[in-house]
């Protein structure tokens, strides 16, 4: 009987014994998967605080910025104009190419200035996009056909424009060759010696021929 108690004695107590393991086993899991979790806030937060620090710091940047944003938006119709004003004056003295549509972009700007309904920033934007465009034509070769007074005549010819440092015409029958003279503002004709090599300048900027050394008046 003794034993028996015994039994059932240990047994009882190994039951306790298994039910504290397996909640000390849960516990266990449970606080280290906690830990992991209040690490990873840990790391989370610290993000979050320095995002914050940067977020206010970018607030109070806006806020300065639009204590004057109402002074830059007057500033900028005038300026607009002025831009546009010099970029006139130096078509006006640049060389005579693609008059026409140099003209009509200077005319649209202009519309845009003029117009209530366009934004400041659109306008100086269309200003900026002038003044890029006259930039580009510095750095290409073109050609295009034009009509140009040649002595008291009007004649029909190709136009070799090289950047801004050479404006040369040919008649399409090349019987005659010229250039702008930048000082004279006259087209002048050029000696029959420059009749290929203008010739193939026109060829060059039309991509039907390779790209080579052009000796061209100056």
């Amino acid at each position: 009987d003794e034993n028996k108690d015994r039994t059932k004695a240990a047994a009882v107590s190994q039951a306790k014994i298994d039910s504290t393991q397996i909640k000390t086993d849960k516990a266990s899991t449970e606080y280290k998967s906690v830990s992991k979790q209040i690490e990873g806030l840990k790391v989370y937060n610290a993000q979050k605080r320095k995002q914050i620090k940067r977020q206010v710091e970018r607030m109070r940047e806006i806020e300065k910025t639009m204590k004057y944003a109402s002074v830059l938006q007057r500033q900028i119709p005038p300026l607009a104009r002025r831009m546009h004003a010099g970029l006139e004056q130096f078509v006006a003295l640049d060389l005579p190419f693609s008059s026409g549509e140099r003209t009509e972009r200077l005319k649209f700007i202009k519309d845009a200035l003029d117009n209530p309904t366009v934004s400041p920033a659109e306008k100086l934007r269309q200003v900026l996009e002038g003044f890029d465009i006259e930039a580009e034509y510095g750095r290409k070769i073109d050609t295009y056909k034009d009509t140009i007074l040649i002595g008291d005549k009007e004649r029909d010819v190709n136009i070799l424009r090289v950047g801004r440092l050479v404006l040369a015409y040919q008649t399409s029958d090349q019987d005659r060759t010229g250039i702008w003279n930048k000082e004279t503002k006259t087209w002048e004709r050029l000696p029959g010696r420059y009749r290929g090599v203008v010739r193939d300048g026109i060829s060059m900027a039309k991509k039907l021929k390779t790209v080579d050394m052009l000796e061209l008046p100056v």
